[in-house]
C-alpha cells in the first residue's frame, strides 16, 4: 500500500500518507507537560510509527469500512434463529489496531500494554483516542464503551463477575476479547432516563430476567452490555432503576434471550453497528445496589462523554490539518491559497477551537488522573470539566469539519476524499451520551448539586497564579510570564463567569444555561492555554499558546462590534496558521495588540 504524500503540485492536493503525529506540532510540544519523560520516551516509537499510518493505511481502511457498513444476518444458513452481525474485513483490521496492537481498551486496567510494566495514565489513553479518531471515529465508540464497562464492573461488580469477565474485557487478542456496550435508550424515554420501562425480575438464583425494548444500542453485538432496567415493584423515576450486566452468551455457550431487531442506517459512524434490541427474559446479573443503577451507570457515561469530547477534538485536528494542507498546495488567482488574506483568516477560525479542544483534552485527562489517585478537589473539578468538554468540543467539531470541507471545495464534498466522512461523523458527538441541552444542564448540576463550583474556582486561580510565576509550589514559570493585560482579563472573567454559574441553580433561568456553559468552557480553555504557554515557553522558548489564549479572550469572551475592523495583526494570524513559533517578546507584543483597547 502506497502511503507517500501525493505530489504537492497536483491540481487537487492530496495529503494521503501524511504523518498525523509529526504534523501536529502543538501536540508534540505539550506532551512533555502531561506525560512523564520516561513513559513518553517509551511511547515515542509507537507514536512515530502510528503517525503515517493514520494519514495513509488506517484512513483508507476507515473509508472502506464506512462504504461497507455492517449487515445483520437474522438466521444461520441452517435456519437457526441465531442472528449475527457481519462487519467488513477493513473494520476488523481497524479493530486489530485499536484493541490489539495499541490496547486502547485495556491500557487503563492492566499493566503490560505496549510493553509498559504499569497501568497507563488516562492522558496516554486519550492521546491514542485523539490520534486514532483522525483516521477512524466510529470504532472508538465500542473501544470507549469496553473501557468504561470494565471500569464499572471493577468498581461495582461482584468478585465472581470480575473473575469471569475481566480477563476477556482487557484482552488484546481479538479471539478472546469481550467487547462492551451500554443499552440505556428507549423510544418512549429518550434523554429522560427515569421513564425507562425495561423490567427486571429476580430469578432467586443470583440472576435476573430482563424484558423490554432498547431503542439505540451501539456496538449492538457486543458480548457484554450494561443495561438499565426497573426491578419489579420498584418505584418510578431514576431512584427505582437498577444496573445489570447482560452477556450475549450464557456460561454454557448458548445465546441469551436477546434479539437484534434491526441495524440503524446512520448519517455517520457507519462502520460501527448500532441497532435495536429486544429483551425477552434475557438473563442478567445485578451490578452494585438496587436503586443506584443510574448513579452507577454515570461511571460509564462520564468516561464515554470524555471520550466523545476527545474524539471530537481529534476530528477538528484532522479537519484543520487537511484545510491547511490544501491551502498550502492549491493555486488560485495567481498564488497558493494560504497567501490570500481572507483564506488565512478562515484557517485561523478553524485553528482556534482546534487548539482549545487539544488543551482541554490533555488538561481534563490530567485532572482525571489526579482524581483516580484520590484527590478530592480534582474529583470535583473533573465532575464539571467532563460535561464542559463534551458540550463544547462536540459542537465546535461540527462547524470546524464543515468549514474545512468548504476549503477543499467541491472535491471535499464528494466521498472520494475523507472530508465528507469526517463531517458526517462529527454530527454524532453532540447527540450521544446526552444532547447539548442535557449536558449544559449537567454543567450547572455539577456546579451546585455536586458542589464543584468552589473547587473549580480554586483550580483556575491556582493555574493562573502558577502561570504568572506566583504559585505557592514555587516551580511555576518565571514572574512576568503572562502579559498583564491577559492576566487582568482572565482574573476579571473568572469572577464574572463563576458568579454567573452561582446564580444559575437548577430549575431557574434554564434559557441561560448554554450561554453559561460556553462561557465557562472558553474561560477554562483560555486559562489552560495560558498555563501551557508559560510552561512550554519556559522549556522551549515557544510562547505561542499565550497568543491563542488572548484570541480566545478577545473573540469568545469579550463584546465585539461586528462592523469594526478586526483587531488581530495579519502577520500574527499568518504565523499561527503556519505554525511559526512565537518567542517571548513577540508573543507579548501579539497579546497586547490583540487585546488593545479592551480594558
Amino acid at each position: 500500500m502506497d502511503t507517500t504524500v501525493a505530489d504537492d503540485t497536483s491540481v487537487v492536493p492530496d495529503s494521503f500518507g501524511i504523518d498525523r503525529f509529526a504534523d501536529d506540532t502543538s501536540l508534540r510540544s505539550l506532551l512533555p507537560l502531561y506525560i512523564d519523560d520516561r513513559l513518553l520516551e517509551h511511547l515515542r516509537p509507537t507514536l512515530t510509527a502510528l503517525g503515517p499510518r493514520l494519514g495513509g493505511e488506517l484512513d483508507e481502511l476507515a473509508g472502506i469500512a464506512d462504504r461497507n457498513p455492517p449487515v445483520l444476518r437474522p438466521r444461520t444458513r441452517t435456519g437457526q434463529d441465531l442472528e449475527s452481525v457481519e462487519v467488513h474485513p477493513a473494520y476488523r483490521a481497524l479493530q486489530q489496531v485499536a484493541y490489539g496492537d495499541l490496547g486502547m481498551a485495556a491500557m487503563s486496567h492492566r499493566p503490560g500494554v505496549l510493553g509498559w510494566p504499569e497501568v497507563m495514565p488516562p492522558v496516554v489513553k486519550y492521546l491514542f483516542f485523539y490520534l486514532f479518531a483522525q483516521a477512524e471515529f466510529g470504532l472508538e465508540c465500542p473501544v470507549s464503551m469496553t473501557d468504561s464497562l470494565t471500569r464499572v464492573l471493577r468498581k461495582f461488580g461482584s468478585q465472581q463477575l470480575q473473575e469471569r469477565y475481566l480477563p476477556g474485557l482487557t484482552s488484546t487478542d481479538l479471539d478472546t476479547l469481550l467487547q462492551g456496550a451500554m443499552f440505556m435508550t428507549e423510544q418512549g424515554a429518550g434523554s429522560d432516563t427515569g421513564r425507562i420501562e425495561t423490567s427486571a425480575v429476580d430469578n432467586g438464583d443470583g440472576t435476573w430476567s430482563l424484558h423490554g425494548q432498547k431503542w439505540f444500542c451501539s456496538n449492538v453485538d457486543a458480548e457484554l452490555s450494561m443495561v438499565l432496567a426497573r426491578p419489579a415493584g420498584a418505584g418510578e423515576g431514576i431512584k427505582g432503576i437498577g444496573l445489570f450486566l447482560l452477556p450475549r452468551h450464557l456460561p454454557d455457550g448458548t445465546q441469551n434471550a436477546q434479539r437484534i431487531v434491526r441495524l440503524k442506517d446512520k448519517l455517520g459512524t457507519r462502520s460501527m453497528p448500532s441497532g435495536e434490541v429486544s429483551l425477552d427474559g434475557a438473563t442478567a446479573y445485578l451490578v452494585g445496589e438496587l436503586g443506584q443503577g443510574f448513579k452507577q451507570m454515570t461511571d460509564m457515561i462520564n468516561p464515554s462523554r470524555l471520550s466523545n469530547g476527545v474524539r471530537s477534538a481529534g476530528l477538528m485536528r484532522r479537519a484543520f490539518a487537511e484545510a491547511r494542507y490544501v491551502c498550502a498546495n492549491r493555486e488560485a488567482f495567481g498564488s497558493t491559497l494560504n497567501k490570500l488574506p481572507l483564506q488565512r483568516r478562515q484557517l485561523a477560525k478553524l485553528l482556534l477551537p482546534t487548539e482549545q479542544g487539544l488543551s482541554m483534552v490533555l488538561h481534563t485527562a490530567d485532572v482525571y488522573a489526579k482524581s483516580e489517585a484520590g484527590d478530592s478537589r480534582a474529583t470535583a473539578v473533573l465532575r464539571i470539566l467532563t460535561p464542559l468538554l463534551k458540550f463544547r468540543t462536540t459542537r465546535d467539531a461540527r462547524k470546524v469539519t464543515a468549514d474545512a470541507m468548504e476549503v477543499r471545495g467541491g472535491v471535499g464534498y464528494i466521498e472520494e476524499f475523507g472530508d465528507a466522512r469526517v463531517f458526517r461523523d462529527a454530527q454524532l458527538g453532540s447527540i450521544w451520551e446526552g444532547t447539548s441541552n442535557i449536558v449544559a444542564l449537567d454543567v450547572i448540576r455539577a456546579a451546585h448539586r455536586s458542589e464543584s463550583l468552589k473547587p473549580l474556582i480554586g483550580h483556575l486561580q491556582d493555574l493562573l497564579a502558577e502561570a504568572a510565576g506566583t504559585g505557592a509550589a514555587g516551580d511555576g514559570a518565571p514572574a512576568g510570564s503572562v502579559p498583564a493585560v491577559l492576566h487582568g482579563h482572565l482574573e476579571e472573567l473568572t469572577g464574572r463567569i463563576m458568579h454567573l454559574l452561582e446564580l444559575l441553580p437548577m430549575g431557574t433561568e434554564q434559557e441561560r444555561v448554554r450561554q453559561a456553559a460556553s462561557a465557562t468552557y472558553h474561560l477554562v480553555s483560555a486559562i489552560v492555554l495560558t498555563w501551557e504557554g508559560a510552561h512550554v515557553g519556559q522549556r522551549s522558548g515557544d510562547w505561542t499558546r499565550l497568543v491563542l489564549a488572548a484570541l480566545v479572550v478577545r473573540h469568545k469572551l469579550l463584546p465585539q462590534d461586528p462592523l469594526e475592523p478586526a483587531a488581530d495583526d495579519a502577520e500574527v494570524i499568518d504565523d499561527l496558521v503556519a505554525g511559526v513559533p512565537f518567542d517571548r517578546e513577540r508573543a507579548r507584543a501579539a497579546v497586547e495588540s490583540i487585546l488593545a483597547g479592551t480594558r
